[in-house]
C-alpha cells in the first residue's frame, strides 16, 4: 500500500512588523484613538506579524478591488517561488520530478494563476498537473493536503501544496465593528509549501476529517467587496468550536484505536487566542502542548491557511515524532468549518 507522506515543509514571510508600532503608526489613528480597537489590538497575542503593504507607509484600505488582485500576484510570485523551493531542497526533490502541484490561496486571484506561474517560474514539466483550491478560508490547508495526499497514495505522484495568503492587501475602511477591529489585529501574510511523495521517512498522512455547522455559517465570513476582500468575525466562534471539537478530534482518533492521550503533537491553527485556549479546555491539552500554536500566532499572527501549517512544523522542529508517533493538525474557518488531520511518523 503506498503511503503519501510529507518530506519537506518551509514558509516564506515578507517584511515583519511590530504589533504595538503598527498601533502606533497607523490603526490608532485609523480608528481614531477608540479605546475597543486599542483593547482589541492589545489582547490579540500577537508580538510581531508580517505584511506585503505595510499601512504605515501605503494604506490600501481605499483601493479597489482590481488594484489589490494586481499588486497581489506581484507580491505572491517571489513569496511562493521562494517557500516552494526551500521545502523541495529540504526534500531532496527537484522542480522537475514534481507531478502535481496545488496552491491554496483565498486573498488572491488571477489568471493564468499562481499555480501556472510558479510551475513556469520554478522549472516544473509541461505535463505537471495543477489544482487550485480557492476562497475556503483558513482551515484549506487541510482539504489541501488530504487531495494531494489521495493523489500521492492513489498513483504515486510526487506533489507540492503550496498556501500563500497576503491578507495585508485587504485592510478595510475605519468601522465602529469590532468584528473588523479584531481581524486588523489578527491577520497577516506568508507562503508555506509542502511536499507530499510516496517516499520519505515523514510523517504521513493517515486520514482526514471535517465537520461544518451550517447554522452558524454567518459567523465567519470572507466578503469580495469593492474595496478588496471583507472578514466578518463572530465573537460566537470559540463557542461553537467549543462545541464541536472534542467529537471530531474523538471521532478521528477512534477510527484508529486511538484516544487523545495517545497523540504526541498537536498543531493547532490559532484564529486567535481564545480559539487556542478553547481547544486546549475541551481536549485537555497542557501548555506546553498549546505553546507551538500560541508561538505561531504570537510571532506570524493569523495568516489564514498557511497558519496550521507554521504551527505543524513548530510541533515536528521542537519535539521530532519518533516512529509509529502521532501527530493532530486542526484548522477552522468559514461555514463554521472544522478540518482536522492526522499524521503519523513513518519508520
Amino acid at each position: 500500500m503506498v503511503t503519501a507522506r510529507i518530506a519537506g515543509i518551509a514558509t516564506t514571510v515578507p517584511a515583519p512588523m511590530d504589533q504595538r508600532a503598527l498601533w502606533d503608526g497607523f490603526f490608532a489613528g485609523h480608528y481614531g484613538g477608540s479605546p475597543l480597537a486599542q483593547r482589541i489590538w492589545a489582547s490579540s497575542g500577537v508580538t510581531t506579524r508580517h505584511g506585503v503593504v505595510d499601512p504605515r507607509n501605503e494604506d490600501v484600505s481605499r483601493w479597489g478591488t482590481g488594484a489589490r488582485m494586481q499588486r497581489y500576484i506581484t507580491e505572491a510570485l517571489p513569496l511562493g517561488k521562494d517557500a516552494v523551493s526551500a521545502a523541495l531542497a529540504t526534500a531532496g526533490v527537484a522542480a522537475d520530478e514534481v507531478d502535481l502541484f496545488a496552491v491554496v490561496s483565498c486573498t488572491g486571484y488571477a489568471t493564468p494563476g499562481l499555480d501556472i506561474l510558479l510551475a513556469r517560474d520554478l522549472g516544473m514539466r509541461a505535463d505537471v498537473q495543477r489544482l487550485f483550491v480557492g476562497h475556503m478560508g483558513c482551515y484549506a490547508a487541510v482539504p489541501g493536503l488530504s487531495a494531494v495526499a489521495d493523489a500521492v497514495a492513489a498513483r504515486g505522484l510526487t506533489a507540492v501544496l503550496l498556501c500563500a495568503e497576503l491578507t495585508s492587501l485587504h485592510v478595510q475602511p475605519a468601522t465602529d465593528e469590532a468584528q473588523q477591529m479584531v481581524a486588523h489585529a489578527l491577520f497577516s501574510d506568508a507562503a508555506t509549501a509542502v511536499v507530499v511523495t510516496p517516499f520519505h521517512e515523514g510523517l504521513a498522512v493517515v486520514d482526514v476529517t471535517a465537520r461544518t455547522d451550517v447554522g452558524h455559517h454567518a459567523d465567519m465570513t470572507w466578503d469580495v467587496t469593492d474595496l478588496g476582500f471583507r472578514m466578518g468575525l463572530s465573537p460566537r466562534v470559540p463557542d461553537v468550536l467549543a462545541k464541536h471539537v472534542r467529537d471530531v478530534v474523538d471521532d478521528l482518533l477512534a477510527k484508529h484505536g486511538l484516544t487523545v492521550g495517545d497523540v504526541k503533537g498537536w498543531a493547532i491553527h490559532p484564529g486567535g487566542p481564545r480559539i487556542v485556549d478553547v481547544c486546549g479546555e475541551r481536549l485537555g491539552l497542557s501548555d506546553d502542548v498549546l505553546a507551538p500554536s500560541r508561538d505561531t500566532l504570537r510571532d506570524y499572527g493569523n495568516c489564514s491557511s498557511p497558519t496550521v501549517l507554521i504551527a505543524l512544523d513548530e510541533v515536528v522542529r521542537r519535539t521530532p515524532p519518533g516512529p509509529g508517533d502521532h501527530v493532530v493538525a486542526l484548522a477552522f474557518g468559514p461555514g463554521l468549518t472544522l478540518y482536522g488531520a492526522l499524521l503519523r511518523q513513518a519508520g
